[in-house]
């Protein structure tokens, strides 16, 4: 008996819209990323992009839960000494909620080849429009 593995051409890639309004940021982060690696479809397989593409609309109307808003930091060094940079959630949240979609999403991808060729199937905006409306993506909801 041999394994079935799908062909670059037989790999379908659908696109999907996920309202992010009033969802949690775990929970919608969990859904998208499993969108994307593909693991919904029966045709997955570890190694290859069979995931989907996903547009993720009202991205500053995402909740956290608890105290998160204050309490968690999202870091990043310069390259300098003494150059560790840290924002708190609320107010990278507040300046640009993309970024806090795409690294809760991010860090539930692959750190390979593979998963940044997934992180390029995900589109984040911070409004209800997307100009992805020709590709036909089928609303999702969680």
């Amino acid at each position: 008996m041999k394994s079935y593995i799908p062909r670059e051409k037989e790999i379908e890639k659908n696109w999907h819209v996920i309202d992010a309004e009033g969802q949690i940021l775990g929970r919608l982060a969990s859904r998208a990323a499993r969108l994307l690696t593909g693991k919904d479809k029966p045709t997955y397989t570890p190694f290859l992009d069979t995931g989907d593409h996903v547009i993720i609309i009202n991205a500053g109307k995402v909740k956290l839960t608890g105290k998160k808003l204050t309490d968690k930091f999202y870091r990043h060094h310069t390259g300098y000494p003494g150059g560790l940079r840290e924002t708190a959630a609320g107010v990278l949240l507040a300046k640009d909620p993309g970024r806090v979609i795409k690294a809760a999403v991010f860090g539930m991808l692959p750190k390979t080849k593979l998963g940044n060729a997934m992180k390029k199937k995900l589109r984040v905006y911070s409004g209800p429009q997307h100009p992805h409306q020709a590709q036909k993506p089928t609303p999702l909801s969680i």
